[in-house]
């Protein structure tokens, strides 16, 4: 019985180790790790996006914002394209999303407070075979914060 309660003890400890290393940075690089219950997505920190975009850098940025968040906003990162998380997949196979390369980079965003649906938009894409697929940690906020580059949102009469 008390070998039983070691054994639950140590792998409870090994499984908290597990989840720890599974969450980090990788260093310098504004790539951050994080382990899903489904894939390893990676994160870009808002500072590294703003620095590509700015530098006209090849990257594409997907706006996965609810439809409700996406209409309350005026503004949306410099170049993305807003699409609903559902139809993601679907639109895939038309303008502009057929003609990225799936070795390019592409960033998802959202205004969730843990970025969940960037997460699984990033998801989606790798599924899809975009190997470079990532999410911006922080989402909007953070990208606002950051004072990124910005673009009005042309709104239907």
């Amino acid at each position: 019985m008390r070998l039983q309660k070691v054994l639950i003890a140590i792998s409870l400890i090994l499984l908290i180790a597990q989840t720890d290393a599974s969450f980090g940075s990788s260093g310098t690089t504004g790539i951050v790790y994080a382990q899903t219950q489904d894939a390893k997505v990676e994160f870009l920190t808002a500072s590294d996006l703003k620095s590509k975009v700015t530098q006209n850098q090849p990257v594409t940025i997907i706006d996965v914002r609810t439809t409700d968040a996406f209409a309350d906003s005026s503004r949306k990162i410099k170049g993305a394209v807003h699409l609903k998380l559902r139809r993601l997949r679907y639109r895939l196979g038309f303008a502009p999303l057929n003609k990225v390369s799936r070795d390019s980079e592409v960033i998802t965003y959202c205004s969730c407070p843990n970025d969940e649906l960037s997460i699984k938009a990033a998801q989606v894409l790798r599924d899809s075979g975009f190997k470079r697929a990532r999410v911006l940690k922080g989402g909007w906020r953070e990208w606002l914060k950051q004072n990124g580059p910005v673009e009005t949102i042309a709104k239907a009469p």
